[in-house]
């Protein structure tokens, strides 16, 4: 309860009371009210031998084990991210995967296939849910549940009960668990507990770390039983190969119109976001355009006061499908984030995606940004500045070299070779 009130705060003072209480009403509607939809349970009652054979179709497929996906990130959210390319991967590897929906944002009552082997599943509705693990039990092949180390909605308890009924645990350790980068003032007792199970059950449990922070952890808590390390990835065909033609926001419309070189940047902006590096920027090189594409997720960019810079230009999120177009316009990529705990453990996603457009990266003092040759640290605000200067040197004469060290080392970092350190860790123990 502590954990759902500091949430409600943390959005009164980032968006306003009106706005707060609209994310309570859909929470509520979400959790509490789609479960007792009696229309949705009652399809699943009088229909219980369609789906019932369609649930079995699918048992019946071709794939090597099952995963279901358990953690509170939906699918059609703004940031398509680790969970959704995960999945898409797994799946792709015969895995048969069932991905838990939030219904704030997927509308999804029952199931729909989304992928072969891929399935977004309601678990919200109790009789779809029950028919799905009901029937899973039948079928004698490995079966996981999975779900991200900040997750608080799966119980301890109800991980217990999924491993007496035989299946194992996958824990994504993904980032320094933290209550700033929950957007709370304490992690909840939750998130906690399932840490702790974690350390615990070596039998049950593989674990997967996205950073060396986060590993160097494991090792000194648990060790390297079941483990592996898989850090965040790219589709690279996605990034590299631009095909579709969009219609841009006219915001960005203005700024390709002045003809400044555009430094970009996309993804959270939240505390671990370094603005006064960024004002510094935009102070400095007035002729530079700034360019920030993401979601607020905290109230950090509001007090940061950037609209007292007058080159710097806040468009908001856009869609997976579209990001690319966008950024394919930024001369400089930049990562421009504080460092610190939080940051010192994360795998910067944007990272691989800038590297597989090929456009010259700038980033701050980060552990899993210094392991790459492609990427130019800075160590402060005035370094920050050069770099960026030189990148956009390094653009103008295509210094060939450095292009193909982005171009490699972003295809030494798909999707599909995260997925397949996991799964080649699955399998080792299955035989």
């Amino acid at each position: 309860m502590r954990y759902k009130i500091s949430k409600i705060i943390t959005i009164i003072k980032k968006d306003g009371i009106l706005e707060a209480i609209r994310k309570v009403y859909k929470y509520i509607h979400s959790k509490y009210v789609s479960k007792i939809n009696i229309f949705s349970y009652l399809n699943i009652k009088l229909n219980y031998k369609k789906f019932k054979s369609e649930i079995d179709d699918i048992l019946n497929g071709e794939y090597d084990r099952i995963i279901i996906w358990r953690s509170s990130f939906g699918w059609n959210v703004p940031l398509f991210q680790r969970p959704q390319h995960i999945a898409l991967n797994f799946s792709d590897n015969k895995c048969l995967v069932f991905y838990e929906i939030t219904t704030v944002t997927d509308k999804v009552k029952t199931y729909n296939k989304v992928n072969n082997n891929l399935y977004l599943v309601n678990f919200n509705n109790p009789a779809m849910k029950k028919l799905l693990l009901e029937e899973i039990k039948g079928v004698n092949k490995p079966k996981y549940i999975q779900f991200y180390s900040t997750d608080a909605t799966v119980s301890v308890q109800e991980l217990k009960e999924f491993v007496d009924n035989g299946y194992k645990i996958i824990y994504e350790y993904i980032d320094e668990i933290s209550p700033k980068l929950l957007g709370i003032s304490e992690i909840p007792v939750n998130i906690k507990e399932k840490y702790e199970y974690m350390l615990n059950d070596k039998e049950h449990t593989f674990v997967v770390v996205t950073a060396d922070e986060l590993e160097k952890d494991v090792l000194t808590k648990r060790g390297n039983e079941k483990l592996v390390f898989s850090c965040n990835g790219v589709n690279y065909d996605h990034f590299a190969n631009i095909k579709n033609e969009i219609t841009f926001d006219k915001r960005f419309v203005k700024v390709l119109e002045q003809g400044k070189k555009i430094i970009g940047y996309y993804g959270a902006l939240a505390t671990w976001f370094d603005y006064e590096m960024v004002k510094y920027l935009a102070k400095e090189r007035p002729d530079y355009n700034i360019v920030l594409l993401g979601i607020k997720y905290d109230g950090s960019f509001d007090e940061a006061n950037l609209n007292e810079c007058s080159n710097i230009y806040f468009l908001g999120p856009k869609k997976y499908d579209e990001l690319p177009n966008y950024a394919s316009h930024f001369d400089v990529c930049t990562i421009p984030f504080l460092i610190n705990d939080i940051t010192q453990a994360t795998s910067p996603l944007k990272l691989f995606e800038y590297m597989a457009m090929e456009k010259p990266i700038v980033t701050t003092n980060m552990n899993e940004c210094t392991k790459y040759k492609s990427v130019m640290i800075a160590n402060d605000k005035e370094e920050f500045v050069k770099l960026v200067d030189k990148a956009i040197e390094m653009a103008n004469e295509r210094d060939e070299e450095y292009f193909d060290e982005l171009r490699k080392e972003s295809i030494e970092n798909t999707w599909e070779g995260k997925a397949k350190v996991i799964i080649d860790l699955l399998e080792a123990h299955e035989k």
